[in-house]
């Protein structure tokens, strides 16, 4: 169960932000209840607790003790300019206005500019949500001190985390994940026809989700670890892991049909299973297959204590043995490749299970097992940062800066929505200004803040269902609801990930029991919260479209670009250094590759959310994605092999690659160009397979044969997902170019 909730909880990060939460505002609570005060401070208390936990977002502890620390007096500022300025409507919305204004601004001096502008903002919002007044601000300010010294408490005596430990939590996530995916490889093995399809999407759904944990550890390597070499040692061994396993379950589909599957199948959501899904023949070798499945996810969840007896290393050894060609069991082709791909898995184990826990015992160790050992300790060995600094990207500036631009749109937005607001109701007018806030938050397009606000007022109608029942059926009874609100806190932050529109309902059932408490509840303000919803999401929607608007094309072609841009610098640097050149930094470049990938996926979710009208160019959207998920699969291959080059005994460099490679890199080139510019007079070249290109002769090594196979075959998968790629986004092919 434990590994179930780090897998579905990479971190436990969603875990410890609810509990954290819940703790600083029950503790405030109990201070503030020890002190008498009355309901309408006990709630502005729980809110300031709230804003001061959720708002730092820094890694380092002392990082975040300076923001929490200068975040109180902003604090004890915008209560004080709410409080005077409430009964001032012209004064008072145009600070608030503002404020908004440079609390989005704020955003351009990172973490810590966020925090506290996101401080500013929703304190002054609960000066007005509890309608403060200058006769109560010496109370306030002390509520709010105590606020954010139960805050304080809550995180770094309570609930204390640090990089270090969050980095250790990811790494388990990302062992529980990986055995998650070889579960389900080995259901992928023995399914039916009938079943075949789910387990199909199944597996591209662990895939994309041990993806996500590595992206996730790959964040975190820089400030969880002290060494950079031993940042860069997980970053390559998680990198070898997530790429054998992927590599397993093309294999696996492979021998489940008469020809080679299509790296596509993986990626893209509806492809079917190859070849009708035929299952492999029973004999002795497939049955082995099934049990080395169940040993190879075995050896990947014990952790390093449990890791060890003879028993164990005697299923390494086995595993490891598949490596070697004599060693692999009478078997068709595709058959004798998936134990090939186990072979290489459990040498990725391997490399994991040392980076992460240090030396193992030796003293069962096979020839076989040793000799990988031997290769991890070389590669380990050749491992150098790089000391050289690349130079930045020049910074758009002005207008053109997203942050200057955001706030804004952002302040005039809030301005429609003060306006607004306050014709529909001239004391709750802010809710209308809050949503107008919130929907431009981690948003860049106007797609985005469609989507986003359309969510919000999904979740807002559902909580305002909710609220009803719920404030019925509390009543007067205030601990009764605070601790109501207490839950919807903790679940509000644990969904909050997942679905936005799962958090809006927990905000709104939660608002719902603070107007019971703040005896202002009824049918009609609930009902009033929805207009107001709607209304301020329709301003932040107005303002993006028409101030400065960027729309959703726009963004994602630049993120399309920038995709192309890291994979014709990932693609020519594994292929320069496996034609014996140096190819830099290979797992940082595909690092950033994964890194733009998942940029462009979230910016493409409004073109391809259930709600779009355009349904084929939904369905291009997503088949491009996919390619460039396949793109990107590829790419990582081709370092992780280029990488291996110096000290792996069976990779030789080959000159003739880099010529083969040319095609490739000009494709990316000419259809990012013609993405950019659809004038552009490039065009992508076509002609014979890749493998057909290099001169006669095999490129012949001293153990394994394979390799060299892989890495033409990832040559020839990238070269057709990239020529796929021209045909969805409108650029003509023309013959191949002769080239030197």
């Amino acid at each position: 169960m434990w590994d179930r909730l780090a897998a579905s909880d990479p971190g436990l990060l969603r875990l410890t932000a609810g509990l954290r939460t819940v703790t600083a505002i029950a503790l405030t609570l109990a201070v503030l209840a020890a002190l008498h005060v009355p309901v309408s401070q006990l709630v502005a208390g729980a809110i300031a607790a709230m804003v001061a936990t959720f708002a730092i977002r820094e890694k380092q502890r002392a990082q975040q003790a300076v923001t929490l620390a200068v975040g109180l007096p902003v604090a004890l500022a915008s209560v004080s300019l709410g409080a005077l300025l409430n009964q001032r409507v012209v004064a008072g919305d145009l600070f608030f206005v503002v404020l908004i204004f440079c609390a989005v601004y704020g955003r351009r001096f990172g973490d810590r500019g966020t925090a506290l502008g996101l401080i500013g903002f929703q304190v002054y919002f609960l000066s007005l949500f509890v309608g403060a007044t200058a006769s109560v601000l010496p109370k306030l300010y002390g509520v709010i001190c105590v606020a954010f010294a139960c805050s304080a408490a809550a995180r770094f005596v309570l609930l204390p985390q640090t990089p270090a430990g969050t980095l250790d939590r990811l790494r388990r996530a990302f062992r529980a994940r990986l055995a998650q995916l070889l579960a389900t490889q080995a259901e992928l093995l023995d399914a039916g026809p009938e079943e075949a399809e789910k387990v199909l999407a199944d597996l591209r759904t662990g895939t994309a989700r041990l993806h996500e944990t590595a992206l996730l550890i790959q964040g975190r390597l820089e400030d969880g670890t002290s060494d950079p070499a031993v940042a860069r040692l997980l970053q390559r061994r998680v990198a070898d892991a997530e790429i054998a396993a992927e590599r397993l379950g093309l294999l696996l589909l492979t021998a489940r049909s008469a020809q080679r599957t299509d790296t596509l199948t993986l990626h893209l959501p509806g492809a079917p299973l190859p070849a009708g899904g035929e299952l492999p023949v029973r004999d002795e070798a497939t049955v082995a297959l099934r049990r080395d499945l169940q040993a190879l996810r075995l050896l990947m969840l014990r952790p390093a204590g449990e890791a060890s007896g003879t028993a164990l290393a005697q299923v390494r050894n086995r595993l490891l043995g598949y490596r070697e060609e004599e060693n692999l069991p009478p078997a068709a082709p595709a058959v004798q490749d998936v134990f090939r791909g186990l072979g290489e898995a459990a040498r990725a184990a391997l490399g994991l299970r040392l980076a992460l826990d240090g030396p193992q015992d030796e003293s069962d160790d096979t020839p076989a097992t040793a000799r990988s050992r031997e290769e991890l300790d070389a590669e380990d060995t050749a491992i150098e940062i790089s000391e050289g600094s690349e130079a930045e990207e020049p910074r758009p500036t002005g207008l053109k800066r997203p942050t200057t631009r955001a706030a804004v749109q952002v302040a005039v937005g809030s301005s429609l929505a003060i306006v607004g607001g306050e014709l529909l109701s001239a004391q709750r007018w802010y809710w209308a200004v809050l949503t107008c806030w919130i929907v431009f938050l981690n948003t860049a397009s106007t797609g985005e803040i469609l989507v986003k606000g359309y969510r919000r007022l999904l979740g807002t109608v559902l909580g305002v269902v909710a609220g009803i029942g719920l404030a019925a059926l509390v009543g007067h009874h205030t601990w009764t609801a605070f601790a109501l609100v207490l839950l919807f806190i903790f679940a509000m932050f644990y969904t909050a990930p997942l679905s936005y529109t799962l958090m809006s309902f927990f905000v709104t059932a939660m608002l719902g029991l603070l107007y019971t408490l703040l005896n202002t509840y009824s049918l009609s303000v609930l009902v009033l919260r929805i207009e107001e919803t709607a209304l301020g999401a329709a301003c932040g929607v107005i303002a993006a479209a028409v101030v400065l608007p960027v729309h959703t094309d726009r963004r994602t072609n630049e993120l399309l670009v920038a995709v192309l841009d890291r994979l014709a610098d990932v693609t020519r640097g594994a292929v320069d250094q496996l034609s014996g050149g140096a190819g830099g930094d290979l797992v940082e470049q595909a690092r950033e590759l994964d890194q733009a990938l998942a940029d462009l996926r979230a910016a493409t979710q409004p073109l391809t959310h259930p709600i779009t009208p355009l349904r084929s160019r939904r369905n291009t959207v997503r088949y491009v994605v996919a390619l460039l998920e396949t793109c990107a699969y590829h790419g990582r291959s081709l370092a992780a092999t280029a990488e291996l080059l110096p000290t792996h005994p069976s990779i030789a460099a080959d000159p003739r690659l880099r010529g083969a490679c040319g095609r490739i890199v000009h494709n990316i080139e000419a259809i990012a160009a013609h993405v950019t510019d659809p004038k552009s007079p490039a065009r992508i070249e076509t002609g014979s397979s890749i493998a057909s290109m290099l001169e006669p002769g095999t490129l012949r090594t001293p153990r394994y044969g394979r390799v060299t196979d892989r890495v033409l075959r990832h040559l020839q998968r990238l070269d057709e997902a990239v020529s796929g790629l021209a045909r969805p986004l409108g650029l003509a092919g023309g013959p191949a170019q002769p080239r030197k």
